[in-house]
């Protein structure tokens, strides 16, 4: 199975609430990169197809996190699966549509100089990075107020410029905990499965 067909699959048989079905639609055509893009333009999942794979990287860590017996019972994070899936999946939708492939020159193994391509950044809403993930999956269904804070939170404190910025982020943490989940997750995902580490 193909990292496009699990989303597709755990997307389906998870998230059914109205409107899940169009944005689904959204992601498969031919106006969405979402299936192609990478998730960075060189760090975690800075590839083709690289964003779907971190999607799904996430979706297993907040998984795995969350079926703890100490989160339910001590720390009452308690989601349904339909909520699981939404975060996870689509907490990076803002990179839709965001990398654009451009050339440079650099040296092959020989020394000789040659263009070789890379990602780029070219933002065409620039809105933030959780903020817009939250206002792209709003266009097309309802979040819940936790979910909303879960997406654009889940960069936890390296998102943050300034002491607000920082409060803010705190502030979610406590009063959302499923920021703070998705954050770990989101963390794992791309320091322990997909960064410098798993690559030693």
């Amino acid at each position: 199975m193909t990292a496009k067909e699990e989303f597709i699959q755990i997307y389906q048989e998870k998230i059914t609430r109205r409107g899940a079905d169009k944005l689904l639609e959204y992601l498969t055509s031919d106006q969405s990169d979402f299936f192609t893009a990478p998730s960075s333009t060189r760090f975690h999942g800075a590839y083709e197809g690289g964003l779907v794979q971190h999607s799904l990287n996430v979706y297993h860590c907040l998984v795995d996190y969350l079926s703890r017996p100490r989160t339910k019972e001590l720390y009452h994070m308690d989601y349904s699966d339909e909520t699981v899936a939404l975060v996870s999946l689509l907490h990076d939708i803002c990179k839709l549509n965001f990398y654009v492939v451009d050339y440079r020159n650099a040296k092959n193994d020989k020394g000789v100089w040659e263009k070789v391509p890379y990602y780029r950044i070219e933002d065409p809403l620039p809105y933030g990075h959780g903020e817009k993930s939250v206002y792209i999956i709003s266009s097309y269904m309802r979040l819940s107020r936790e979910e909303s804070f879960a997406i654009r939170y889940h960069m936890g404190f390296s998102n943050a410029a300034n002491s607000e910025q920082i409060s803010n982020v705190g502030k979610a943490f406590e009063m959302f905990p499923l920021s703070l989940a998705l954050n770990v997750a989101d963390m794992e995902a791309s320091y322990y499965l997909e960064g410098v580490i798993n690559k030693k």
